[in-house]
């Protein structure tokens, strides 16, 4: 990890980079960049991939770590003509890591967790959007609308023919057959479309048109990436995939092309197939199923073990977290609905986990923190704990009260209050001066901190009477114990106790 001040001078020269780059990148690169991120690549795919039939989906094999530094560098010097700050960035990328006190260079690859690594990452794929844009799509994008289609047009002729006979009945028939067929003719050879969306090292295109120019646009990807940038496609992941099929992987969302010729809107007096043609979005089942893992044993929602040291505050405000920043980031699914059975699985593992911390039924938990919680106007029920303090605000954690609403126009906010720093609990006790052993306080010599490597190497004591540290380590679930210099020597010689327990009027203390 590089020092605070080598991060101090990689932010000042990413502030310059991205001042003078920023206006250059493709309005479809949306990885890296300041008010654009999975969000906005996704709302750019719903809205413009519409009757798409295939999509490809790229991805670059160790992206990261395989950028040329060559490439990189000349990048830069097309734009930039000094020669102390291109020297600067080229010392980063060569400066090599240390490993287990030995050097390795860096022949390749933008620094791991550098502050310059995705905007110069995203400054050498910007050639990759170029390529696409100035080459691909206008090669692949011709035709302004697609040819009618012939059997479609000469059914719905026919019913209106009938409908003007007075033959409302025959003419119904006859629509809802035509209806069965696509309006426009899908394989008409004059019209193609290819549309083009990147995040960071993965992107994907949508096609329409026959297959084999599908694969003839990926093996031109292919091709330029391995000369122009010295880049690896992955053969594991960049597919091909007939979106009506089957469903696209992206950003972790899947992309279909949506076809219901029974689901239909009225528009301007007539009922029209609504959908057919349009991109949906869904939630991945696996994610679901990934998700519920975390709270379930074999099968069955359990308490988690980590928090129950936890106030009741911090393990519900825990749980709503985890819960509202996965339902946020999958908002624009039209099957958000499913994530119901995650929450299911995650109200019953946090009431299991408060009625173990506090040794009581998951129905007393319920009679304890259930409330009413009021969102928008609408009453929903969930969990309440609430912390007063003296002056201030009360801090209310709640779980629930976040409605399954698919919307895709919704911009995601980030509503997190600022946390303001406070001691940790082990600083607080350090600071108070006060023996956890023998209860001395004001001491003389310095406070020392007893250490044991894990809370198991208490259970050899079992079968025989544990010594008072012992039970004071077990009772707190603590591995540290703050003691005067006495105890600690007591403890770790194995002496009996020299010191008592005393009280706090003895120490000077009221």
């Amino acid at each position: 990890m590089p020092v605070w001040s080598d991060k101090l001078l990689a932010e000042v020269m990413r502030m310059i980079l991205n001042a003078y780059f920023e206006e250059t990148f493709s309005e479809h690169s949306h990885g890296f960049r300041e008010e654009w991120g999975c969000h906005t690549a996704l709302r750019e795919i719903y809205y413009t991939w519409r009757g798409c039939t295939w999509i490809i989906e790229g991805d670059i094999a160790d992206c990261f770590g395989s950028l040329d530094h060559s490439l990189i560098i000349s990048a830069l010097a097309e734009h930039i003509q000094d020669g102390r700050f291109l020297n600067l960035v080229k010392k980063l990328l060569d400066a090599g890591y240390v490993e287990d006190w030995k050097l390795n260079k860096t022949l390749s690859g933008t620094p791991q967790g550098s502050i310059l690594s995705p905007i110069l990452s995203n400054i050498l794929l910007s050639k990759l959007d170029r390529f696409v844009e100035a080459e691909l799509m206008p090669q692949y994008n011709k035709g302004e609308k697609r040819r009618e289609h012939r059997e479609y047009k000469n059914l719905m002729h026919r019913a209106y023919r009938l409908r003007k006979n007075g033959q409302k009945e025959a003419a119904q028939k006859v629509k809802q057959q035509a209806q069965k067929l696509p309006s426009q003719d899908p394989q008409d050879p004059d019209y193609r479309r290819l549309r083009y969306c990147r995040y960071a090292d993965d992107f994907a295109l949508a096609f329409i048109g026959p297959k084999d120019e599908a694969e003839a646009i990926k093996q031109r990807l292919r091709t330029f990436l391995l000369e122009e940038l010295k880049l690896n496609l992955s053969e594991e992941k960049t597919l091909i995939t007939h979106t009506r099929d089957s469903a696209a992987k992206f950003l972790n969302y899947e992309i279909v092309t949506l076809q219901s010729d029974t689901k239909q809107t009225r528009t301007r007096g007539h009922k029209r197939r609504s959908i057919n043609g349009g991109i949906g979005l869904k939630v991945p089942r696996k994610v679901v199923e990934d998700k519920c893992q975390r709270y379930t044993r074999k099968g069955k929602p359990i308490h988690r073990a980590e928090l129950l040291n936890e106030s009741d505050y911090t393990i519900i405000a825990t749980y709503q977290l985890e819960y509202r920043g996965l339902v946020n980031y999958y908002r624009m699914a039209y099957n958000l609905h499913t994530l119901q059975k995650l929450k299911w699985v995650m109200e019953d593992s946090l009431t299991k986990t408060l009625a173990h911390k506090h040794k009581i039924s998951v129905r007393k938990v319920y009679q304890k923190y259930q409330a009413e919680l009021d969102v928008n106007g609408k009453k929903y029920k969930g969990l309440q704990a609430v912390v007063p303090r003296e002056g201030k605000k009360p801090l209310v954690a709640t779980w629930g009260g976040i409605p399954l609403t698919w919307d895709v126009t919704t911009p995601i906010e980030d509503k997190i209050e600022r946390y303001h720093w406070k001691r940790s609990e082990l600083e607080q006790r350090l600071l108070g001066q006060v023996c956890e052993q023998c209860g001395a306080t004001r001491m003389t010599s310095k406070i020392e901190v007893h250490h044991i490597r894990a809370l198991k190497d208490l259970e050899k004591y079992d079968g025989r009477e544990k010594p008072q540290w012992v039970q004071i380590m077990a009772a707190r679930q603590r591995k540290t114990l703050i003691l005067c210099h006495t105890c600690h020597m007591d403890i770790q010689h194995g002496r009996p106790h020299r010191r008592s327990k005393v009280s706090r009027s003895r120490t000077g203390d009221t």
